[in-house]
């Protein structure tokens, strides 16, 4: 489906997740045993990923079927939808002995794994999101295998999307936290933070996590307030980003605030600091004498450009 948005690098996921049949078992084991499904692996949340021709790199599907007998099951498999008619499905697997390794590896010679941070950027746009989404909801699965009500073992239902307690009848869905994350302009100045352990001389756009009854624009006038002593008078919208570290969704926005100084907490920023526009075109640059922006693979880089690039 086509949207007029921004698209953050671990959005637009191009399969049909098929959601509405996903409670359909037969459904789902056709699907599993279609010759040409095909499935993503992942290892301690690594995807397998080789070589592209041109450059860069792609995933490493598997058959569905090695996928199958990898997990033993559906605790490790999960059905991610379809791309056109094929079924696509992950795989998650994990312990110290890597399935990749040439040696005595059960997928040796099929690819490598390589830490999500590292390759997103490498990966095509729409294979990054789809990676992102089976590390999220693997993450949460793999924290979440007893029940929050009771603390009687869950079992995954519903293509992996849904644990179930069958002792007390509670139904478990994935956690998505949300997260505000802002850029504080004020005339032709935006307002930036860091904490000691980050990169050197890396300055980032503020953020925090949405409470329960808070609004978004609530949040991000609360969180500026507490960690900059800035008072925002206007929010405006920019774009959201799945961020799969572990289970959050980054809403980007940029804020209005009012005259005053800025001071950081020193709780959760060790220093804040102004920025002209300019010196934000610089940051994006990546040639600022004396500071950095992070890199484009966050939503923090593209709110700093779209800013930077208005005036």
């Amino acid at each position: 489906m086509p949207l007029d948005s921004f698209v953050n690098v671990f959005a637009g996921n191009p399969l049909e997740r098929q959601s509405y049949r996903r409670a359909d078992e037969a459904w789902l084991a056709e699907r599993l045993a279609d010759p040409d499904a095909l499935a993503l692996a992942l290892w301690n949340g690594k995807p397998l990923v080789e070589d592209a021709k041109g450059g860069g790199v792609q995933i490493a599907y598997l058959a569905a079927g090695m996928a199958k007998a990898l997990s033993a099951g559906w605790e490790r498999l999960l059905f991610l939808g379809l791309w056109k008619e094929t079924p696509v499905f992950a795989v998650d697997l994990d312990g110290d002995a890597d399935p990749a390794d040439p040696a005595d590896g059960p997928l040796a010679g099929l690819g490598r794994f390589e830490d999500l941070r590292g390759v997103a950027m490498a990966l095509p746009p729409t294979e990054a999101a789809i990676v992102a989404t089976a590390k999220q909801v693997f993450e949460w699965r793999r924290k979440h295998r007893f029940c929050a009500s009771c603390g009687a073992p869950t079992e995954p239902v519903e293509g992996g999307w849904k644990r179930v307690c069958h002792a007390c009848d509670t139904q478990h869905f994935p956690r998505t936290d949300p997260v505000v994350i802002m850029l504080p302009v004020n005339g032709e100045r935006c307002l930036l933070g860091r904490q000691a352990a980050w990169p050197r001389s890396m300055y980032s756009a503020l953020a925090g996590f949405v409470e329960p009854g808070e609004s978004i624009e609530e949040a991000c006038a609360r969180e500026l307030f507490e960690e900059a002593g800035v008072v925002a008078t206007k929010v405006r919208y920019h774009s959201t980003q799945p961020w799969p570290y572990p289970m959050s969704l980054m809403i980007g926005l940029i804020a209005e605030i009012e005259d005053g100084e800025a001071v950081a907490d020193q709780v959760e920023l060790d220093e804040v600091r102004w920025f002209s526009r300019e010196e934000a075109r610089a940051l994006v640059r990546g040639d600022h004498a004396d500071a950095r922006a992070p890199g484009a693979l966050a939503i923090a880089h593209q709110l700093i450009k779209a800013w930077a690039e208005e005036g």
